[in-house]
């Protein structure tokens, strides 16, 4: 992103401020009719990322270029020709009623424009993927067998991503960006504007500084409760990682273990209630379950996500010997209590949601409380310029995500208005082959190749779109738990090997290898995979059974993954013989997920080979240690 200087900064910030307080003001007063709303978003949205971010590594860093500005100008005005005549799209009869030479134009200029900024702020993967969607439109009435769909002229793929309601770039998925998604980003914004890190920070050191791998503990419990107001799993680490990263390797941790903590650490705020990523309210949208359902639904995987992540670090502190923090540098409860006011908008926005409000109207009140409850204590009181600050990250944030999701609007126009769904799907059921398993594992395994390349968004609604209707089709989850399944894997890229966004923006501040540190990164989260197939077969994980069942599927799931995390660590008080490691890692995916079996059997005897293998390996190590030790000499005269 350019430094920028003087007027020119000023200008593109105010621009920044009053699109998040349109989209503010929209919250709380109402929104205008859908396609309205949906054009006033990408008038807003589209045009500052050309200012913002640069077209290639030689551009200008201080400043934007002529032609930064004349694309700038240009996309502005395709949103702004359907915000003045709506009518064209309200009261016309698709690839009946033919396009005008402007809106050919206007169509073909936002379209180019959304791809070019996708690839400056976003991923040229996205930007490569949606352009070769689009060429699939031109194309399939000459490819063979699934690939084949009727000619597309050039007016009529103008059409699906223009001047078709409901379809394209003016779709459901923008006007969801332009909603639900816009008023928590601003949300998120004002909290970290507000200084609630100070709070998150003291918590996370209070908690578990005392206690074995203190510094990697403080830097779980504090990126996770950070990750919910950021909404960006890279936007986390820097954030965090500043500061947590160099306190692991100053107390032992190698650098490219301690970015792996920080990366999967942070990762895991995506899918942690009650603020979870932009996909997640896309989400609610996209399946119609009101977002309190999918918080819900959500809290006890994310709880076992991070209970593997601070299962993983302990045997790691304990493998280097690692200890608690020093005490000078561990925080009281007199220090949790100081900013303990700024938990007040969290139980707003929990309580109105709870009581039926709308996720907008409650992020609303709840941005209001965080400003008001700011001025509880003096040293916490938000100044005009922290307010200012707050919505220049909030606008920014609505404009990375408005390209993202546009462009996911593209993709999935190509998708339903041609074959090209039809086609992925067909080659997806026949290499499952009737199998669950194995199409459950393709479609993670989809979803984790798309989103090495692809913001978390977008490879969600897309792997979500192919995928979600294949697994429904076998009757055995939810809609609501199988699109947990794609946003858990489609979250977890990011901390996945090859190309991970989070792990790479870790092994950076750690000075570290970004392949080590994704490979560290990628094992911390193991908890995140076993709980993401998890709720394919248990249902109790989403609260829905008895109570009995729930907690009987949560120590199922929590015990099979602490297996793993020993298999993989191969420490507990000593080092664990290689034979040992392998079945360890078997059995623990059995007990987490093999559904035949009783999650309560499953769990009983996953807790009691845990036991065994901690106490016995306790015993066998120490029984080790006293036979290398020489037996005392008895004296002589």
């Amino acid at each position: 992103m350019r430094q920028l200087e003087g007027p020119i900064k000023l200008m593109i910030a105010v621009w920044l401020a009053v699109t998040a307080i349109v989209h503010f003001y929209f919250t709380g007063f109402g929104f205008p009719e859908p396609l309205k709303l949906a054009s006033i978003h990408l008038m807003l949205a589209v045009p500052p990322v050309f200012l913002l971010y640069p077209a290639l590594p030689t551009s200008p860093k201080s400043r934007p270029s002529i032609l930064d500005w004349v694309l700038a100008v240009i996309a502005f005005l395709p949103s702004l020709y359907i915000y003045l005549h709506p009518e064209r799209v309200y009261d016309r009869s698709a690839f009946i009623d033919p396009l005008t030479m402007t809106e050919m134009v206007l169509a073909t200029a936002l379209t180019l424009l959304v791809l070019e900024a996708v690839r400056r702020a976003l991923s040229i993967a996205l930007s490569i993927l949606t352009a070769l969607v689009i060429l699939y439109m031109f194309i399939c009435h000459l490819l063979p067998g699934v690939w084949y769909y009727r000619d597309l002229p050039y007016n009529q793929v103008a059409d699906i991503l223009y001047l078709m309601n409901g379809s394209g770039l003016y779709g459901q998925l923008t006007g969801i960006s332009a909603t639900i998604v816009a008023a928590f980003l601003v949300f998120g914004a004002f909290l970290q504007g507000s200084g609630m890190g100070h709070l998150f920070q003291n918590i996370g050191s209070f908690a578990a500084g005392r206690f074995t791998g203190g510094p990697a503990k403080v830097c779980v419990i504090e990126s996770g409760l950070f990750g919910m107001t950021s909404g960006s799993s890279v936007a986390n680490v820097v954030v965090t990682g500043s500061l947590t990263i160099p306190q692991m390797k100053r107390l032992g941790f190698p650098a490219p273990l301690a970015g792996g903590i920080e990366a999967a650490a942070s990762v895991g705020g995506l899918i942690m209630p009650p603020v979870m990523g932009a996909a997640a309210f896309v989400m609610a949208e996209m399946i119609s379950v009101p977002y309190l359902d999918i918080i819900v639904a959500a809290a006890m995987g994310a709880v076992l996500y991070y209970a593997a992540i601070f299962v993983s670090v302990h045997f790691h502190a304990k493998r280097l010997g690692i200890g608690a923090l020093p005490p000078e540098e561990i925080a009281s409860f007199r220090d949790v209590l100081r900013d303990i006011h700024f938990a007040i908008p969290l139980i707003i926005l929990i309580t109105l949601m709870a009581q039926g409000f709308s996720p907008y109207m409650a992020a609303f009140w709840a941005t209001i409380a965080v400003f008001v409850s700011s001025y509880i204590r003096r040293h916490s009181w938000m100044t005009a310029r922290q307010v200012f600050d707050s919505l220049v990250s909030a606008g920014q944030t609505i404009c990375i995500i408005a390209v993202a999701v546009t462009a996911a609007g593209i993709i999935t126009a190509g998708l339903t208005n041609t074959g090209l769904l039809l086609a992925f799907t067909g080659i997806i059921k026949t290499l499952a082959g009737g199998s669950l398993l194995l199409l459950v594992i393709l479609i993670a395994a989809c979803c984790l190749f798309l989103g090495m390349g692809v913001p978390t968004t977008p490879a969600y609604i897309i792997t979500a779109a192919i995928g979600a209707p294949l697994i429904a089709e076998y009757n055995v989850a939810s809609l609501l738990s199988i699109h947990l399944f794609v946003l858990y894997f489609a979250v977890l890229a990011d901390a996945t090997p090859p190309v991970a966004a989070a792990s790479y923006a870790a092994a950076a501040i750690a000075r570290a290898n970004p392949m080590s540190t994704g490979f560290h990164a990628f094992r911390m989260a193991t908890g995140g995979f076993i709980v993401g197939i998890a709720f394919i077969y248990e249902p109790a994980l989403t609260f829905r059974g008895t109570w009995f069942e729930i907690v009987s599927t949560a120590l199922a799931i929590s015990g099979g993954v602490i297996l793993i995390v020993l298999g993989y660590i191969g420490y507990t008080d000593g080092r664990l013989p290689w034979w040992m490691r392998l079945p360890l890692l078997a059995i623990g995916a059995v007990c987490a997920l093999y559904s035949p079996v009783h999650e309560f059997y499953r769990a009983i005897f996953a807790y009691a080979l845990i036991a065994a293998v901690i106490f016995g390996g306790r015993y066998y190590f120490g029984v080790a240690a006293s036979r290398s030790v020489p037996a005392p000499q008895a004296e002589t005269n």
